[in-house]
């Protein structure tokens, strides 16, 4: 057990606080691995015993420097898309380390290959597919990627669109496969705009529409509905890259408009999730949905020496990737045996809490002249920045905000936005520079809803100070 200090000048928060891991649960662990042993009582006994006195010292120095990091499993930590695993998700991924097997063929990870295909097809349910081609990757990185590579093989030549908030990544993956890339401006609210969108259109030359379920700056709901009927008149095709965002198809407590967006999802040629943001996974695990199957074509190829051992379509034979951690698809499968995606079910309302724990954010921080908010949140994660005048006064006042707050152990995010899209929202400020320093909140984990009091009484003596 160790103590987590408050330096604060409230009475309240002077406290320590003691803190522990949880760590009952490896008695859990044990217990599964007796069963798991006994899968394999036929075979001869080796000597595979490790070294513990060596094992001890070199742990103890692991915990040594893994202590120099921030607190990313506390709710204080409301900063970067950092949510800790559930513990059935620590737990079967450890359990699948003793196996250790690799998802590329079946020789090479039997069980769990068929485990990753039960999971995937539940992140499929979530947008009404039944029939689709997916695999699990290593991240969302690597699932838009694929995405990219297969809409490339699709409309060769032509161009990948996105808006100017989707994360930087799919300008990158469009260089390195050759891609025309082009980005579109967005609204006020940071989504992708419609008018804008049209007049790139018009041109011919698009192939592909990426839309984002959940920007990772600002949360933001890309226009389904409109860009769907903009599919019609262009023939692009439509990927979804809700990576962040695509389990928010559950939440109950999402705006009208947002609701229609993500009903809108089932409609989407390509889908990306990533499991290890939203879904209780540890790193990396993402996910590629193509609602159609035959695209699989594009991916085949042979090996003379791994699909063997089966008939069925191996996962490497519909993956760009090779070795895939197998680990992955056990601790996913276990977490939605755990909490099943069911509307109202438990892993549903945690979401809620998600996006309620921001908007009661929302209401203390906007009802606060100290402070200047652009837009209510759509999801989980909140932007605001402290008040001022001009641009370059609110920057400064944001970057003393984010050391004060991270000396009380709160840690937020720093968020540059564009001065372009605030100039309808701040009419008051002189934008005196390109960007304003914004502070951003993640509210990713459930107990966020519970601790926001402690949250703004933070927030709120940390504007005292600085203001």
């Amino acid at each position: 057990m160790r103590r987590l200090t408050f330096s604060s000048t409230s009475p309240k928060m002077d406290e320590e606080v003691l803190l522990k891991l949880e760590t009952k649960s490896l008695e859990v662990l044990a217990e599964a691995l007796d069963t798991l042993e006994a899968g394999f009582v036929d075979l001869p006994a080796f000597d595979s015993e490790p070294d513990l006195a060596r094992l001890r010292t070199v742990l103890r120095d692991v915990a040594e420097k893994m202590r120099d990091n921030f607190p990313y499993f506390h709710p204080y930590y409301a900063g970067q898309m950092l949510k800790p695993p559930h513990p059935v998700a620590r737990l079967a991924y450890m359990l699948a380390l003793w196996i250790n097997p690799n998802n590329h063929a079946f020789d090479g990870g039997r069980a769990s290959s068929f485990m990753e295909k039960e999971a995937v097809a539940e992140i499929a349910k979530l947008f009404g597919w039944k029939t689709f081609l997916g695999h699990l990757t290593s991240g969302g990185t690597m699932a838009n990627l694929e995405a990219l590579w297969i809409a490339g093989q699709l409309k060769p030549g032509r161009k990948i669109l996105a808006s100017d908030q989707a994360h930087y990544t799919h300008q990158r993956i469009s260089a390195v496969l050759g891609l025309r890339f082009e980005s579109v401006p967005c609204d006020a609210k940071a989504k992708m705009d419609i008018d804008s969108l049209i007049q790139v259109l018009e041109r011919g030359e698009v192939g592909t529409v990426v839309a984002t379920a959940g920007t990772t700056g600002t949360g933001a709901v890309d226009p389904l509905p409109e860009i769907l009927e903009l599919r019609e008149r262009y023939d692009f095709r439509l990927h979804v890259d809700a990576a962040y965002g695509g389990y928010f198809v559950l939440a109950d407590n999402l705006e009208a408009g947002t609701r229609k967006a993500y009903d809108c999802l089932t409609q989407a040629d390509s889908i990306v999730v990533d499991p290890h943001k939203h879904g209780l996974q540890p790193f990396g695990c993402g996910c590629v949905l193509y609602r159609d199957p035959t695209v699989g074509r594009f991916y085949r190829h042979d090996s003379p020496y791994t699909y063997f051992t089966s008939s069925e379509l191996h996962l490497g034979e519909i993956s760009l990737e090779c070795s895939r951690a197998g680990a992955s698809a056990v601790a996913l499968w276990a977490t939605q045996k755990m909490l099943p995606y069911l509307p109202g079910g438990e892993f549903a309302r945690s979401l809620g809490k998600c996006r309620q724990a921001a908007l009661i954010l929302f209401e203390r921080i906007s009802g606060d002249p100290r402070f200047r908010m652009i837009f209510p949140p759509e999801l989980d994660i909140l932007v605001f920045a402290s008040n001022g005048q001009k641009a370059s006064e609110i920057s400064a006042r944001s970057e003393r905000f984010f050391e004060a707050a991270a000396a009380e152990n709160l840690h937020i995010a720093k968020f540059r936005y564009p001065a372009a899209l605030l100039r309808g929202v701040w009419k008051d400020v002189d934008l005196d520079q390109p960007q304003v320093v914004c502070l951003r909140s993640c509210l990713m984990k459930p107990e966020h809803k519970d601790w926001a009091d402690r949250l703004w009484e933070i927030l709120d003596r940390t504007a005292g100070r600085i203001n």
